[in-house]
């Protein structure tokens, strides 16, 4: 398989909850390959690590083991940032180019901004709803309404995501442990690679600062969503699709001197 855009969820979301963005990049930048993190999707029934290293060695085996080579072109939002951020550090020449998507970690961020306080409550009622009997649909309408912006596609949204939960449902331990290995995730060092760093200005469950600070330390470019939510590829695939292509057209990396841009 030659490099594909490879694709990284955060927090308790798997492959199918790209929903229309992934064929919408494919069409703008070529071939992708959405993976699953362990304890989600097709990986399930696996326990999450408590360390995103950990992730980093169980993602680099499925990738392997679907059949892509280095290197890697790699996307990834939230949870996800922080397993391709490591990525990128632990293994340098694997990896091509990297877009993070409303993501944080230490040292950039404060922990209240890595996790909004006003978000604390949804949290709290998902996690206690997470699985009670008929509690997916509690709790997957409390998530929807701390990450997307769009209102008009909630009903078709929540059902299908209650139909994701019903089909490979995260068990609340393994939520518990992915939540503890985002919040004591520390980036050690920059990504040698050509970095894109995009958020959401309306992001109701981490404070944009939170990319704007890691862009500006790392020297990346940074884009931001005018209106969107935490969950940027559900609220606007097309602008996404559009700021990657726009980045790396035809695969190639963004020049070596960047500059922010907003917009």
């Amino acid at each position: 398989m030659s490099s594909p855009w490879i694709l990284l969820r955060g927090l308790t979301r798997e492959s199918r909850h790209w929903g229309g963005f992934a064929p919408l990049l494919a069409g703008r930048c070529g071939p992708v390959l959405p993976v699953d993190l362990p304890g989600n999707g097709t990986l399930g029934h696996v326990r999450s690590p408590l360390a995103v290293e950990d992730y980093v060695d169980v993602v680099r085996a499925e990738v392997q083991r679907l059949g892509a080579r280095p290197p890697y072109k790699v996307l990834a939002m939230s949870l996800g940032g922080m397993v391709a951020t490591e990525w990128a550090l632990n293994y340098p020449d694997e990896l091509a180019q990297l877009v993070l998507i409303n993501t944080s970690m230490r040292p950039y961020s404060r922990f209240y901004e890595r996790l909004r306080p006003a978000a604390w409550p949804a949290l709290l009622r998902a996690a206690w709803y997470w699985q009670a009997s008929g509690g997916n649909v509690i709790a997957e309408a409390a998530i929807h309404r701390r990450t997307c912006a769009r209102r008009d596609t909630l009903a078709a949204d929540l059902d299908a995501w209650r139909a994701i939960r019903a089909s490979a449902p995260v068990s609340r331990a393994n939520a518990v442990r992915q939540l503890l290995a985002a919040a004591r995730y520390t980036a050690t060092g920059v990504p040698c690679c050509p970095t894109l760093v995009l958020s959401s200005l309306a992001d109701r469950l981490v404070d944009p600062v939170c990319s704007a600070r890691l862009a500006g330390a790392w020297g990346a470019v940074q884009r931001e969503h005018p209106w969107a939510g935490h969950d940027l590829p559900h609220d606007d695939p097309h602008w996404l699709a559009d700021a990657v292509y726009a980045a790396f057209p035809s695969g190639d990396p963004i020049p070596a001197a960047r500059n922010h841009a907003a917009g």
